[in-house]
């Protein structure tokens, strides 16, 4: 007799082991390097869990260990890492941290970095120098990441060394609830949006439009073979008894915003307020932002900033909330651009 062939419908319930479909659903885990934990641990509020159980060691060699706790196979896992000093330090616990994720077999890994390392190195700006921003991407994608979430690269161009996805976030729209909440109604009749450098016009030119402010730009030289030394050449546009809000990326050493608003007090603004996103706050910032020059600083905390940095008139906003969100689209395949009305 010959043998009956056997169907078998593989669409029937009764086919699918026990609790098959509940285990393929997605899983987003948030994990988190050692620069800036609190930062982190408020995304994961914001965003209804809990950072993933995580080891870290530092041998006496100065060598990095990172291992994770729990199962992350098949997840989604978003790794958030910021990068005040020491930078380097971060960066290698990054890529670590990053290829024990592969290993241990994430489905999809991204690297939230609110402050982009290396970022003013986007390109040569004399012979025999590196593309530092390109060599970081490399490095990233090497070591595992799919994807990279920033906020305010300090050059658009970024966007293109990393071979996958690239989120960029503005933190324009945190800033700016902030000044539309405190600013005075006389402030806001006075009000003229200033540009430190001709690098940051476009920036200065959405705050100008969301502000109905007018424009000015300030001129500068910098000396290429001495770091942190600037020169402020002239002034465009009218500053005479304006409130002058100074808008910038970051604010590294403070020299360029300190030589910047003695300028603009100088040609007769009544008042200069200074707004960036990145407070890395190096030695000297502390003290030179506490210049007669300015009368308020603010910053997200982006990067923390210690005790040690702080003083009176700075004022540090959280960019968790808009993270957690930007996180949230990711994960749910939804729009990140429409988080900024599709505009930056």
């Amino acid at each position: 007799m010959g043998r009956k062939n056997k169907t078998v419908d593989l669409d029937r319930d009764h086919d699918i082991a026990p609790g098959l479909v509940a285990k393929t659903k997605k899983r987003l885990v948030v994990a988190s390097g050692r620069s800036h934990p609190e930062l982190a641990g408020e995304v994961a509020v914001a965003l209804g869990t809990e950072l993933v159980p995580t080891e870290y060691r530092t041998f006496a060699s100065g060598e990095i260990l990172t291992r994770f706790e729990v199962s992350i196979r098949g997840c989604d896992l978003f790794l958030i890492q910021s990068f005040g000093p020491p930078v380097n330090e971060w960066l290698m616990e990054t890529l670590i941290m990053l290829d024990a994720a592969k290993r241990a077999s994430a489905k999809r890994i991204t690297c939230v970095m609110p402050y982009y390392p290396y970022s003013r190195q986007d390109k040569k700006g004399r012979g025999r120098e590196p593309i530092s921003a390109r060599l970081v991407a490399d490095l990233l994608k090497t070591a595992g990441a799919d994807r990279v979430m920033s906020v305010d690269l300090h050059a658009a161009q970024i966007q293109g060394f990393f071979d996958g996805p690239v989120d960029h976030l503005f933190a324009k729209p945190v800033l700016l609830e902030y000044f539309e909440r405190t600013l005075s109604a006389e402030d806001r009749d006075a009000l003229t949006v200033v540009s430190p450098d001709t690098g940051r016009v476009r920036v200065a030119d959405t705050w100008s439009d969301s502000l109905g402010a007018p424009l000015a730009i300030i001129h500068k030289r910098r000396d290429p073979n001495v770091a942190n030394q600037v020169t402020v050449n002239e002034i465009v546009g009218r500053v005479d008894g304006r409130v002058c809000l100074l808008v910038d990326d970051m604010i590294d050493t403070g020299g360029t915003i300190v030589k910047a608003a003695e300028a603009l007090k100088k040609n007769g603004a009544s008042k200069v307020i200074v707004a960036a996103t990145h407070a890395v706050f190096s030695h000297p910032a502390a003290q030179r932002l506490q210049s007669e020059a300015i009368d308020e600083v603010v910053v997200t905390d982006s990067i923390p900033v210690p005790e040690a940095k702080q003083f009176p008139g700075l004022t540090v906003l959280p960019i968790a909330p808009m993270l957690a969100r930007a996180i949230h689209e990711v994960f749910e395949d939804g729009s990140v651009t429409s988080m900024f009305d599709g505009a930056a």
